[in-house]
C-alpha cells in the first residue's frame, strides 16, 4: 500500500477504534475536476459498510460547505451519502460509499432503460427546487456558495470569454463585441426570475444509482439560483448524448411533477443551458490548458455542439454563434 494510503487508513482507524484490527483495502478514486480526493475503504469480515474518506482543501470556498449543505438536504429527504465522521481540523469526510454506479455509465443503454434513471434523478432535483429562496433567512443564504444574481452570470459569461474563446479558440474579443447585447440580455432576463434552492453542478457524473433510485454528490455549490439552471445541466450534459424528444421527455416528466407550464419551462431551460454550456466550456478549457488535466479538452466538441443546438433554436441567442464557431 502507498505510503499516503497507509498514513490515511492509520487515521481512519483512530476515528473508528472497532476497526483498528480489520484488514481493510484501499482504493483511491479518480475522477471530477476537483481538487478533492477520495478514497474507497472496503473492510473485511463485513465489520463495517464500505465508507469513502474525502479529503479536501481551503483553497477553493465551497469545499468547507460539503457537509452543512449535506444535512440541509438530508433534512429536505433528499438521497444523500450519509456523513460517519467528520475532522474539521484535517479537513476529512467519512462517507457512506453509494457504489461505483452512476449515471454517467447508462449513457450508451437505450432509453426505456435510462428513462426511469433520469426521472428518479428528476424526483431528487424537484426535492432541492422545492425550496425558495424567499423562504431562505439572510443567515442561511449567508452559509451557502454565493446565490445567482447578475453579477454571477456575468462572471460565468466572461469565464467562458477569457479561458474558451480567448484562450482555447485564440479570438478577440473587444469589449463591444457583437454578442454583448446578447450576453447582457440573457444574465438581466436569468438574474430577474425568482429563485429555489439549486445542486449547481447537476451532470450525469454526480449522480450515483442504487437500486433504481438516485442519489445525488457534488452538492457543496448548493445556493439560491434557477431551477431550470440544473435541468439544462442535466439535459445539456455535454457527457451523454441525449436527443431532443428524450430532452421533451423529461422536461414534460418535471413539469408535471412540479406543476409547471411546461412551454414556459422550456423557454427558461433553454436560456440557462446558453449559460451553462459557456461555462462548462470555459471550466474544461482552464482544467486542461491551466491545471494539467488534459482529458477535460475531449469534452470540448460535445459543449460546442450543445451551446450551438441551444442557440439554434433560440432565436435571441443566435447572435452569440460567431463567437465559438
Amino acid at each position: 500500500m502507498p505510503p499516503e494510503q497507509e498514513a490515511l487508513l492509520i487515521l481512519t482507524r483512530r476515528q473508528f477504534p472497532e476497526l483498528e484490527d480489520v484488514e481493510c483495502v484501499v482504493e483511491p478514486i479518480l475522477k471530477g475536476g476537483s481538487d478533492r480526493r477520495y478514497y474507497r475503504f472496503e473492510w473485511a469480515e463485513d465489520r463495517h459498510p464500505p465508507m469513502v474518506l474525502m479529503v479536501y482543501t481551503l483553497a477553493r470556498r465551497d469545499n468547507p460547505k460539503f457537509v452543512p449543505a449535506t444535512h440541509r438536504l438530508a433534512a429536505l429527504g433528499v438521497n444523500v451519502p450519509a456523513i460517519y465522521a467528520f475532522d474539521e481540523e484535517r479537513l476529512f469526510v467519512w462517507l457512506q460509499d453509494l457504489g461505483r454506479d452512476d449515471l454517467h455509465a447508462h449513457k450508451d443503454e437505450p432509453w426505456q432503460e435510462r428513462r426511469p434513471l433520469y426521472e428518479a434523478t428528476l424526483r431528487q432535483a424537484a426535492l432541492i427546487h422545492g425550496v425558495s429562496a424567499a423562504s431562505l433567512s439572510p443567515e442561511e443564504i449567508d452559509a451557502m456558495e454565493p446565490e445567482f444574481t447578475e453579477g454571477m452570470y456575468e462572471w460565468e459569461q466572461n469565464y467562458f470569454l477569457e479561458h474558451f474563446v480567448r484562450g482555447h479558440l485564440g479570438r478577440e474579443t473587444p469589449l463591444n463585441h457583437a454578442a454583448e447585447p446578447a450576453l447582457k440580455s440573457l444574465r438581466q432576463r436569468l438574474a430577474d426570475l425568482p429563485r429555489c434552492l439549486v445542486h449547481r453542478d447537476f451532470q450525469s457524473q454526480n449522480v450515483l444509482i442504487r437500486n433504481q433510485a438516485a442519489w445525488l454528490v457534488d452538492y457543496q455549490g448548493l445556493r439560491p439560483g434557477l431551477a431550470e439552471y440544473d435541468l439544462a445541466s442535466l439535459l445539456f450534459d455535454p457527457y451523454v448524448v441525449m436527443s431532443r424528444s428524450e430532452r421533451h421527455d423529461l422536461l414534460s416528466f418535471y413539469a408535471n411533477l412540479r406543476g409547471l407550464n411546461l412551454v414556459e419551462l422550456r423557454e427558461i431551460v433553454y436560456l440557462c443551458a446558453a449559460q451553462r454550456l459557456m461555462q462548462a466550456l470555459g471550466a474544461y478549457a482552464n482544467l486542461y490548458r491551466n491545471q494539467g488535466k488534459t482529458h477535460f479538452e475531449q469534452h470540448i466538441p460535445a459543449g460546442v455542439r450543445n451551446l450551438s443546438l441551444v442557440c439554434d433554436e433560440a432565436p435571441e441567442l443566435a447572435s452569440l454563434l460567431p463567437l465559438f464557431t
